[in-house]
């Protein structure tokens, strides 16, 4: 099995360089601009949290690239969360949310941390009561839905069509790839040493990454620390621990600490704990700032607010 996955190593980056293995953000993803702007307005509001503390944007902060600097989010109460908070900027292009892909997709991933007693902890009803007895809220979505009363799925729906709009285009690299710009020396070096050492087999599509469910350790094996919400704990496999949704590289520069358990504090530190564990390489200073440098090229446009 190791032989194998050397040799997938050694194989998959000389194909991926055939074809750039990334895509650039789109300008614009359609979406419903009146239930978006209604998603919008929950997404930096409170009151879908137990005690009117707690709103979307407090875990992922677009200064923060759509994440949190905090190792561990805190919910409702100071109570705290158990996992490093994914960024919600690009979301819309990863195949499932979470890392450990539980959620199918947007509208599935806004229900987790409102019903989950770490985070928001509501229920259903609770929400719709509160939505409900908002009058600003009721008009807005009267004006979608034609009717009086509002329905959680709805109020689910419509901050998820707000997360379609928080992509972040017109990075560097996006221009890049357009012809636009050229990128300079060391930005160039850390791109080709990106694809050429197999970084790419995995952080590869629009989203640099989001589109598998790879295992953290796969050359070197890495410790499954406890409580670790990991594809085992959906599927009971063995070889499902440790196994997470690669995460997305945009704007990856601004998203510290790193990894599900936020172990890694700055980019250099990443890139060395990944080259051993998932690529059984050792780099060195030179190559390890190329890539620092390449990755920054991956901050696009953030959203405003």
């Amino acid at each position: 099995m190791k032989n194998f996955t050397f040799l997938c190593l050694l194989i998959i980056p000389l194909l991926l360089n055939a074809v750039e293995p990334i895509s650039p953000i789109p300008q614009h993803v359609p979406h419903n601009a009146l239930k978006a702007a209604i998603g919008k307005s929950l997404f930096f509001d409170p009151i879908l949290s137990h005690d009117r503390t707690i709103a979307c944007v407090s875990c992922h902060s677009f200064e923060h690239g759509g994440g949190d600097p905090r190792a561990v989010s805190i919910g409702i109460n100071g109570k705290e969360g158990s996992m490093q908070a994914p960024t919600v900027l690009n979301a819309v292009f990863n195949f499932t949310q979470f890392w450990n892909g539980r959620a199918k997709n947007l509208k599935e991933q806004v229900s987790g941390p409102i019903h989950n007693p770490l985070e928001m902890g509501m229920s259903a009803q609770m929400v719709e009561e509160r939505i409900n007895a908002d009058e600003g809220y009721r008009k807005a979505f009267a004006a979608i839905t034609k009717r009086p009363k509002i329905l959680f799925e709805e109020i689910s729906d419509a901050i998820a069509e707000y997360e379609k709009t928080l992509i972040t285009p017109n990075g560097k690299f996006d221009r890049f790839l357009r012809k636009e710009v050229a990128l300079d020396a060391i930005q160039m070096e850390g791109y080709e040493l990106f694809k050429r050492l197999g970084c790419a087999s995995c952080h590869n599509g629009v989203n640099v990454g989001g589109n598998s469910f790879q295992k953290f350790g796969v050359v070197v094996g890495a410790e499954r620390l406890k409580n670790t919400d990991d594809r085992y704990v959906l599927t009971g496999r063995e070889s499902d621990k440790n196994v997470f949704k690669v995460p997305t590289l945009r704007n990856i520069a601004l998203t510290a600490p790193y990894f599900h358990d936020a172990s890694a504090l700055t980019l250099k530190e990443a890139i060395m704990t990944m080259s051993h564990h998932n690529l059984g390489v050792s780099l060195s200073m030179n190559d390890v700032d190329a890539i620092v440098a390449f990755l920054h090229t991956l901050t696009g446009e953030l959203p405003s607010k």
